[in-house]
């Protein structure tokens, strides 16, 4: 991909010198500083004339701190507005907790590793990658489904720490056991809770498959017939197993089975596509 256009915040010239030499030290991601700014008023300042891919951003700072200026870009990006992913660089470990829940996508704690700094840079890239091909695949006005810029998220527990994932990037929630298996294009988590839960809040988006399975509407790019022991494992040996009916889910082109009951359904979305 191009270089990540990267913005630095933090009130401290020093600081901010040694984080560039470190970013534009990198070779994989390569990272281009496009902008630094000592204040979040500076920044978003900054912001509403210009882009970005990435902001590393201090926490404490004079005036609004780094919290305050990334609930800022949260709230911009429910308005459909572009907004660029965030890795907090700061000297105290507290707010980690609270920076997940701002959708960040990692906190580093000061003096900054090259190779801490190099995996941030990784997953953001990773995560600008998801957004992208997310943005080529999902119809840009399908008729019933919400668009990729809405604030809509699913909370994670991910190694100890609160990640937010958007839900335009989820492309199935699979119920398993007692749990919940949420797949994006390149990653999958386990949810507590329950997948009725899941069809309340985000149903409009989804289409049930399966009393175990919701697929993104986006994500379904295929109906076929298979053997039904393909999916037994899905499917649990009842009796609507849907005569082996099954969907292919775009990205990681994997197949999930389809019940008897709703396989109209499946191919109603699919014909909807096409219009």
């Amino acid at each position: 991909m191009t270089s990540l256009r990267t913005l630095i915040v933090d009130d401290e010239p020093l600081a901010r010198l040694r984080l560039r030499g470190l970013v534009e030290a990198i070779t994989e991601p390569r990272c281009e500083v496009v902008a630094e700014a000592a204040t979040g008023s500076q920044a978003a300042a900054w912001l509403r004339d210009h882009g970005c891919d990435l902001v590393l951003l201090d926490v404490q700072m004079p005036g609004a701190d780094g919290l305050q200026f990334a609930d800022g870009l949260l709230q911009r990006a429910a308005t459909g507005q572009p907004s660029p992913l965030i890795v907090f660089v700061t000297a105290h470990a507290m707010h980690a907790l609270r920076a997940f829940e701002l959708d960040a996508a990692d906190y580093l704690t000061k003096p900054v590793r090259r190779e801490r700094l190099q995996a941030a840079l990784a997953r953001v890239a990773q995560r600008l990658a998801e957004r992208a091909a997310v943005q080529v695949q999902q119809p840009a006005e399908a008729p019933g489904v919400a668009s990729v810029a809405d604030a809509d998220f699913v909370t994670i527990t991910d190694r100890g720490r609160l990640r937010r994932v958007p839900v335009s990037e989820v492309l199935y929630f699979k119920a398993e056991l007692k749990y919940v298996t949420l797949r994006t294009a390149s990653e999958s988590h386990v949810l507590d809770g329950a997948l009725s839960d899941l069809e309340q809040r985000h149903g409009e988006r989804f289409l049930r498959i399966h009393r175990n399975a919701l697929v993104a509407r986006w994500a379904v790019r295929e109906l076929e017939r298979h053997a039904v022991t393909n999916f037994g494992e899905l499917d649990g040996g009842d009796a609507d197993a849907g005569d082996g009916w099954a969907v292919r889910i775009v990205h990681v082109d994997e197949w999930l089975a389809v019940s008897r009951r709703q396989v109209a359904a499946v191919r109603e979305a699919l014909a909807g596509q096409g219009r």
